[in-house]
């Protein structure tokens, strides 16, 4: 009796491993309700529900009031406006002389001086359309007392020979026999005249350059003393290009100086210069 008691309490027992049925009187849970497990604790939800995302606060110019928006957009513009008109001035004032500046230049004047004052040109209002070289020559006497005029010597090509094929010219080489020359022009009539108070000192300094020149070119031998020098410049226009009909006369134009006593004044400051000059502190003549 006790082993068939046995063996029906084990059948209504379940299997291991299988889910343990509802007890008897239970009703059955429906098919959309959610099963609580043992314990009491409720079952976590299959999805959690998705964050709605925070829209946005305006910012920047966006952010202001019609209002504001409106003076920031008024103030934007009038800073563009002033801008703009603050450019073309100072365009007309480097400008050369056109209609405009000829009708309006004392408007233009107003608007530059003083704060925006410009000492600078935009463009050349005349651009070099010659060939400039400068060439010297020079008297030098011997030791023995016999005195001979040297060739003329283009100091100019020479230094066009530097400059050719050279990554990083000298600046003594671009400039300082051009801009020497330039200056004696500029403070010189055409009559070889001072006419400033420069004229005296460009002299010295084209003087002093050509004697350094000459020394470089070892045009006295030892004991030899240069006397005088003489200095000119040679023009010739550019020919224009072959589409042009423009005609123009490409024969060089010389402009020649006096010559000039070379004195101690004259000479090189170093103690390595080959040539002498005379040991004498009057002018040119």
């Amino acid at each position: 009796m006790n082993t068939e008691a046995g063996a029906a309490g084990e059948a209504e027992r379940s299997a291991p491993g299988q889910p343990a049925g509802p007890p008897p009187g239970s009703a059955a849970p429906s098919p959309g309700s959610a099963v609580t497990p043992p314990g009491g604790a409720a079952p976590p939800p299959d999805e959690a529900p998705e964050p709605q995302p925070s829209r946005p606060g305006r910012q920047g110019f966006a952010a202001l009031s019609p209002s504001y928006q409106l003076a920031a957009s008024l103030a934007l513009a009038g800073i563009a406006v002033v801008a703009c008109f603050h450019v073309l001035m100072v365009f007309l004032h480097v400008a050369p002389s056109n209609t405009i500046t000829k009708q309006h230049g004392k408007v233009v004047d107003e608007w530059i001086y003083p704060e925006f004052e410009q000492n600078w040109k935009l463009f050349a209002p005349n651009p070099l359309q010659q060939n400039i070289a400068v060439q010297a020559r020079a008297e030098v006497r011997a030791a023995d007392g016999k005195q001979r005029t040297t060739g003329w010597y283009d100091l100019s090509a020479q230094d066009g020979a530097e400059i050719k094929g050279n990554l990083l010219p000298s600046h003594t080489m671009q400039n300082e026999l051009r801009r020497a020359w330039d200056v004696y022009l500029g403070t010189h009539d055409a009559q070889n005249r001072s006419t400033s108070l420069r004229g005296t000192l460009s002299e010295q300094y084209l003087r002093r350059i050509l004697v350094l020149r000459f020394d470089r070119l070892g045009v006295g031998g030892e004991g030899d003393v240069i006397e005088r020098v003489q200095v000119r410049s040679r023009s010739v226009t550019i020919a224009p290009p072959k589409w042009s009909e423009e005609k123009v006369n490409q024969k060089p134009v010389y402009r020649q100086l006096s010559w000039w006593t070379v004195t101690s004044r004259d000479a090189p400051l170093d103690s390595g210069t080959h040539v002498r000059v005379k040991d004498r502190t009057d002018g040119a003549r």
